[in-house]
């Protein structure tokens, strides 16, 4: 009977020991796959890694990054940074050249009109010129509606309207981007010999242009504001076109950050171009009698010639005499 209460107690240990393992917690299934945990926490994983990157079976690997943190910095920077600082660049030239006029008006000839002209810029350089200029103006309001287009042009247009308006200026942005750098490059090697900087230029900024006060002093063909001009179209219209490819055809040369990068430039460098043909446009308009002829017709008032750029007059004076074939009646232009 004892061996027997021994067997009992034995058993009643054992199943007790039983119901005690199946009771004990055991390792939660749920706890392994904790969406708190650091492993999948979004926050900590954003911190620590450059990117979350997957596996992918297509060719191109890139297509695998599923989220970029910098992707964020870069939204910001497009939607905000970016305004603010075309907003700035664009509006505060405006605002600059409006005061400007009001208080200086137009740069008028001192000296009158002579009644003769000489040939400033010929036939292909002035459609070399319109064509760039052309394709520089639709590309800048096309480009400035992908940054202001959604705040300002979507309230007063609506939806659909902007929504078609978008698709043709994004058609004519990508299009006209390759007569554009057509014309940069043409313009650089056409007029790379008369933009090398030199000492004439130092002393035109010194005494202001003729722009500032009533001086006129001397330059040759181009004075060192024209320059500027060049170098910027030169360099800038090169930035935007290169950095404009990569957006073009992406991932062809660079990752999603060359990308990011390239976009940052290109609009950057678009903007403050934007903002310095503005500038551009005003003295070759209203701002300065005479200016637009070197473009329109090709020939400039022989006065006007003397005042703004009498070193190239007396060159091309000395190369084909005072009654050359350079200079003529203006009337004879027109006939």
């Amino acid at each position: 009977m004892s061996s027997f209460g021994r067997v009992i107690r034995l058993a009643i240990g054992a199943w007790a020991l039983l119901l005690l393992i199946t009771a004990a917690p055991a390792p939660s299934l749920a706890q392994q796959i904790n969406p708190t945990a650091s492993s999948v926490n979004e926050r900590q994983l954003l911190q620590e890694a450059d990117r979350i990157q997957g596996r992918v079976s297509i060719p191109d690997q890139r297509s695998s990054v599923l989220m970029q943190p910098a992707g964020r910095e870069w939204r910001e920077f497009r939607n905000v940074v970016l305004r603010w600082i075309g907003g700035v660049a664009i509006v505060g030239m405006m605002a600059v050249l409006v005061i400007f006029y009001l208080t200086r008006g137009m740069v008028r000839l001192e000296s009158g009109r002579s009644g003769r002209t000489i040939v400033r810029f010929d036939t292909f350089e002035r459609f070399v010129h319109w064509m760039t200029a052309t394709c520089f103006i639709i590309l800048a309001i096309s480009g400035l509606n992908i940054t202001f287009g959604r705040p300002v042009l979507l309230p007063l247009i609506g939806f659909e309207a902007f929504s078609e308006w978008s698709q043709w200026a994004k058609y004519a942005h990508n299009y006209l981007s390759f007569p554009f750098t057509i014309g940069v490059v043409v313009i650089f090697l056409m007029w790379i010999g008369g933009n090398i900087p030199n000492k004439v230029d130092v002393a035109w900024i010194r005494r202001g242009g003729g722009i500032v006060g009533h001086d006129h002093p001397p330059a040759y063909r181009f004075n060192a504001g024209q320059k500027m001009i060049y170098w910027i179209v030169v360099i800038g219209g090169g930035l935007v076109a290169v950095t404009g490819y990569q957006l073009m055809f992406p991932f062809y040369v660079t990752g999603i950050e060359g990308m990011q990068l390239a976009q940052i430039v290109h609009s950057v460098v678009a903007v403050l171009f934007v903002a310095t043909m503005i500038a551009h446009i005003y003295i070759g308009t209203i701002g300065m009698e005479g200016a637009f002829e070197a473009m329109g017709s090709g020939e400039v008032d022989v006065n006007w010639a003397r005042e703004h750029h009498s070193l190239w007059l007396d060159q091309q004076m000395a190369r084909t005499g005072p009654g050359g074939s350079q200079t003529q009646p203006a009337n004879a232009a027109a006939e």
